[in-house]
């Protein structure tokens, strides 16, 4: 069997758990969280990160260090992960969703300036698939409009856009340590801060709204509430783990990369033949191979595709259904413009099998049973 994902550990992470163990600090922001803080920082060149328990709660310490309030609109694309809506739906504002683009399947920058409102208060790209959005258009956007940007970088760890990290070039960028993402700690985030007027207020809102960090750094002589807040920050075993991911996170890259590599070389004669669409790279994006995904002709019967795999053992996924068309999404977003593109992509995409230790034999395989699929259709 070719199952979808398969974590990949790196042999240190029980190690430092048991570190951690044996030291007896076991709660937030303890060494092994300043580890990955200051590797994080060094790698991003962000102002400050900080570790939180999910991408989904940095995204919500966004939401708060923004201070969005009800009827706010935040515009961000349909095509993505219901965090990205949900963070500020909590509170109180109205998602705009916008189509993306027909290559990346990211926004599509074009269409952002006309979903501007008097209620606009944030644009939210999402990077998909470690591609990075079109970032220099969006901050120009964002500057004209006196608008923030938050970076939906779940996907993107190690991936850059004309050199910079993703997450490092809107005003918030939102990590994800999740089983599913490249570098894993199970589950866990990280808030990157790029401006250095929100370093305090993030640090306050991630320890329940007190000036608990502070604190320990010896800065006041006790920590109160300041605002409002929440327990945004992992423990020290998620910590432990992440370390041991983070140190071999260039390692685990170039893995990935030289798979999807293989990917994109064997698909390309079905490709050639009109059978499937495979990832496009604009130059100016470095990807971090977090997915391989093929798109299908509309005429095809996607679901069909991914049975006839799995009667072969081959596990593949579609991915999002897109927000505009959920149930929660009617209710409580809106919609600016034609969601054709949206609509059209997310029904035809499939995402193959990518892991850290999946074999050249095993996606001959699969490429050989997808031709053959292919072909009988």
């Amino acid at each position: 069997m070719i199952p979808f994902n398969k974590a990949f550990m790196t042999g240190k992470e029980l190690h430092y758990i048991s570190e951690a163990h044996f030291n007896a600090k076991l709660a937030g922001d303890g060494p092994f969280t300043e580890h990955c803080h200051s590797w994080l920082e060094k790698n991003s060149h962000s102002a400050r990160v900080l570790l939180t328990n999910s991408c989904t709660a940095a995204l919500e310490m966004a939401a708060l260090l923004l201070e969005i309030e009800p009827g706010d609109e935040v515009i961000m694309p349909s095509y993505t992960f219901v965090s990205t809506a949900n963070a500020f739906v909590l509170r109180g504002a109205v998602p705009v969703f916008v189509d993306i683009r027909p290559d990346t399947l990211n926004i599509d920058e074009k269409l952002i300036e006309e979903a501007i409102t008097s209620r606009t208060k944030a644009i939210v790209p999402m990077h998909y698939a470690g591609v990075a959005c079109e970032m220099d258009m969006i901050m120009a956007i964002a500057g004209r409009h006196g608008l923030l940007v938050v970076e939906d970088a779940a996907q993107g760890v190690m991936a850059k856009y004309k050199g910079k990290a993703l997450g490092s070039i809107g005003d918030l960028g939102a990590y994800s340590f999740h089983e599913t993402k490249n570098v894993i700690s199970g589950e866990g985030g990280a808030l990157l801060v790029n401006r250095a007027n929100f370093i305090r207020h993030a640090e306050i809102i991630r320890e329940k709204g007190t000036d608990r960090s502070r604190f320990f750094r010896g800065e006041v002589d006790k920590y109160t509430w300041q605002s409002a807040g929440s327990s945004f920050l992992p423990g020290e075993l998620i910590a432990a783990f992440l370390w041991a991911q983070l140190q071999e996170a260039d390692s685990i890259t170039q893995r990935r990369l030289l798979a999807w590599d293989t990917y994109h070389q064997y698909l390309e004669p079905l490709e050639a033949q009109g059978l499937l669409r495979r990832p496009i790279i604009p130059a100016e994006c470095q990807h971090n191979a977090h997915m391989y995904y093929i798109l299908l002709p509309e005429h095809q019967d996607r679901q069909a595709v991914i049975d006839g795999l799995k009667a072969q053992q081959i596990n593949t996924v579609f991915h999002y259904v897109p927000l505009h068309s959920s149930p929660a999404g009617q209710k409580l977003a809106r919609v600016y413009g034609n969601m054709a593109i949206t609509d059209s992509l997310s029904a035809r995409l499939i995402r193959l099998p990518l892991w850290v230790g999946l074999s050249q034999a095993q996606q001959e395989r699969l490429t050989e049973v997808l031709t053959n699929l292919l072909k009988a259709f």
